[in-house]
């Protein structure tokens, strides 16, 4: 079994894989080439950096090939009223007194210091399907279940941009 991926995700994947096969592999094609030239391998730091950063990007090539391969494709519709993927969510934690503001996305792009928290995780999967003014239980993997309510839903535009952890 794959990530959970959506159809959005799997384009800008390939859309990077492309880059990075068509551009960046080039770039970094003809960096080892030029470090080369200098002479002495056996003491040429910029001929071995050269090519740790080719081998980086093939590296990401393989990784992202390979999450595209294996994804388990899912549905990121959802009613405009409802908590879906990409949507940004405005929580109420009753035992905190606070709020907070998270965008739900797929594992792979979570980033909770980002606020981008994943829809397998449990404030995500518990708040998933939900709309405003329902109270929700999170049932973490360890520690005590916990309440919060939904105050605010937004359909979060995509801004182009794109990172995959």
């Amino acid at each position: 079994m794959g990530k959970q991926l959506t159809k959005k995700d799997i384009e800008k994947m390939e859309q990077e894989i492309e880059y990075r096969k068509c551009v960046v592999r080039k770039e970094k094609l003809e960096a080892v080439k030029e470090a080369r030239a200098q002479g002495d391998l056996s003491e040429n730091f910029e001929y071995y950096a050269a090519k740790k950063d080719k081998n980086a990007n093939e590296r990401r090539i393989r990784y992202l090939d390979r999450l595209v391969r294996t994804a388990d494709i899912i549905d990121d519709t959802s009613a405009d009223d409802e908590v879906g993927i990409d949507n940004t969510v405005t929580v109420y934690f009753e035992d905190d007194d606070e709020e907070e503001t998270y965008r739900v996305v797929t594992s792979v792009r979570a980033d909770v210091l980002d606020g981008r928290v994943s829809n397998v995780s449990p404030i995500g999967r518990a708040i998933m399907g939900h709309k405003v003014g329902d109270r929700v239980q999170v049932v973490p993997e360890k520690g005590e279940p916990y309440y919060l309510v939904i105050r605010k839903i937004e359909n979060t535009q995509d801004d182009g941009s794109f990172e995959i952890n």
